[in-house]
């Protein structure tokens, strides 16, 4: 397990560095997106790998910076979660800010797939890229439904936990691609 633990950090701090340059590019931007909007920003990622996978393609672009995108989508969608919690309306955060925010994220996140991966034996090495695309365009459907419920779940997990699921599934196609 601890190659995965390597291989994610390898992941995450690829996507991070993409993340924190664009933050100082463009400043916090994304602050201005409602949760419905960021789920339809990953559902335009996955519907795109989706895409390639069933050999329809005309931007000479791979299913990685996709995938890259879907995990800072999930981190983004993880900090709003936090900051509306909190009452927090300022659009614009300072980058030192957006960096730790996004390292606690991915940390909590981390955590939840280090226990799961015990958990579930690593089964994920076994998935193919298909199914990666596939679980989290589901999650994403999950997480309309929650959103138009208000955010109110009955039995279900929250739009956190789906946030983190995604972009632990997005980490994982990386991973694979990788061998």
């Amino acid at each position: 397990m601890s190659n995965t633990s390597i291989e994610y950090d390898e992941i995450i701090n690829s996507a991070k560095d993409i993340f924190i340059k664009k933050s100082a590019d463009y400043g916090t931007s994304w602050r201005v997106l409602r949760p419905i909007s960021v789920v339809d920003q990953i559902y335009i990622k996955a519907r795109r790998i989706r895409m390639i996978q069933d050999g329809v393609q005309k931007i000479n672009e791979g299913v990685a910076s996709e995938f890259a995108g879907i995990i800072n989508y999930a981190v983004i969608g993880l900090i709003q979660l936090e900051l509306e919690q909190k009452g927090d309306t300022n659009e614009s955060l300072d980058v030192a800010v957006v960096k730790a925010e996004y390292e606690e994220k991915v940390r909590q996140t981390k955590s939840l797939m280090l226990d799961k991966n015990h958990d579930y034996g690593e089964a994920w090495r076994n998935m193919s890229q298909e199914s990666f695309a596939d679980l989290i365009l589901m999650k994403l459907h999950r997480m309309k439904q929650i959103i138009k419920n208000e955010g109110k779940t009955i039995i279900s997990e929250g739009l956190d936990a789906n946030y983190m699921d995604i972009l632990n599934y997005a980490v994982f196609a990386l991973i694979m691609q990788k061998k």
